[in-house]
């Protein structure tokens, strides 16, 4: 069975950067299972899964335009580190930010004095990545599966 709209996938994938360093791999865990089509995957994956059948293995290069995006300079901002409260900061921590209708996360990059740097972009905009991917079944979702917007288990209904 070929991947197509609202079919079942389930892939083994491995992602690294140009530099060959592995960002995130399913190896050693459950195949990662999702259903085509409907944005669960960045575009550039589920448009290089498309078609494949069970059994192949690819290797898709993605640009940042079809992957998390280019680093967009607007998303760094200097904010006073009384913003923080008491909180000890540190740079590489993550905060969620942001209104109540759109929630994202930023990353602290800098600590000059009393202001601090945080970058909104996704740690991977920009990087072009890289992914080994094998396909290791394809099936037809199921109503309640597309009715729900993600996959079930193999024994039913579970939400976590």
């Amino acid at each position: 069975m070929q991947v197509s709209a609202h079919k079942v996938v389930s892939i083994h994938y491995t992602l690294t950067d140009n530099a060959g360093t592995v960002l995130d791999s399913s190896s050693g865990r459950e195949p990662l299972m999702y259903i085509q089509g409907l944005g669960h995957l960045i575009q550039g994956m589920e448009e290089g899964i498309e078609g494949r059948t069970t059994g192949e293995k690819l290797n898709l290069k993605i640009a940042p335009e079809k992957g998390y995006g280019v680093r967009n300079d607007e998303f760094v901002q200097q904010v006073p580190k009384a913003a923080f409260g008491d909180q000890e900061i540190q740079p590489g921590m993550q905060f969620e930010a942001g209104t109540e209708e759109q929630r994202y996360i930023v990353t602290v990059t800098a600590i000059e004095g009393d202001m601090i740097t945080v970058d909104g972009n996704h740690p991977l905009a920009g990087v072009e990545l890289n992914f080994d991917v094998e396909i290791i079944s394809v099936r037809e979702a199921t109503g309640d599966e597309l009715a729900h917007g993600h996959v079930h288990g193999p024994d039913g209904n579970h939400h976590h």
